[in-house]
């Protein structure tokens, strides 16, 4: 498959609050299992708002479109051997279970954060706005988060650092035969 390691592909979808750390998580794991020769990729709400949903608003229809399409594109990369590492707030848990059905070999982890300290760590002020009603359709303030009911992996970054959470993505993703 990659450098030596002969692995099956796999999806991890993070999932959680703005700010809750599912993009430190997952760029960390990226960075560790790109080190271990890993053929790894990563798909970001931000960075893929810039490209491939560009078009998309934040409304429930255009949020679950914007799931849609990252999932189709998780989807290839999964089948092809790639470990893809996805950071969406992805907040409805239809869309979620429907990303699941159709990469198939999925993960959820739910990287789950108290609302005060999302905001206490949030340094672009969205938190701010969108209580002051300047964003509108925020998750968390004005639009609903739906808590996955069995992630995969559940972890608190409130009470763990990067560095523990990280640790036990990776053991996770040997649990599940996906690591040599």
């Amino acid at each position: 498959m990659c450098e030596g390691h002969d692995h099956k592909g796999v999806t991890l979808w993070f999932t959680g609050l703005p700010c809750s750390g599912k993009s430190a998580i997952a760029d960390r794991a990226a960075e560790i299992l790109k080190e271990r020769g890993y053929r790894v990729e990563r798909l970001d709400g931000d960075i893929v708002r810039q490209d491939l949903t560009r078009d998309l608003g934040f409304s429930k229809a255009d949020r679950d479109e914007n799931i849609r399409r990252v999932t189709f594109v998780s989807q290839l990369l999964t089948r092809n051997g790639v470990i893809v590492l996805t950071s969406f707030i992805s907040p409805y848990r239809e869309m979620r279970d429907q990303a699941r059905r159709k990469i198939g070999e999925f993960l959820e982890v739910y990287v789950k954060c108290s609302l005060e300290e999302c905001i206490r760590r949030d340094v672009k002020g969205m938190y701010k706005k969108a209580m002051a009603g300047q964003i509108k359709e925020f998750t968390g303030v004005s639009d609903p988060y739906e808590e996955p009911e069995r992630p995969d992996l559940l972890i608190e970054t409130d009470t763990e650092t990067l560095e523990q959470s990280t640790a036990r993505v990776l053991a996770r993703l040997k649990e599940g035969g996906h690591l040599d």
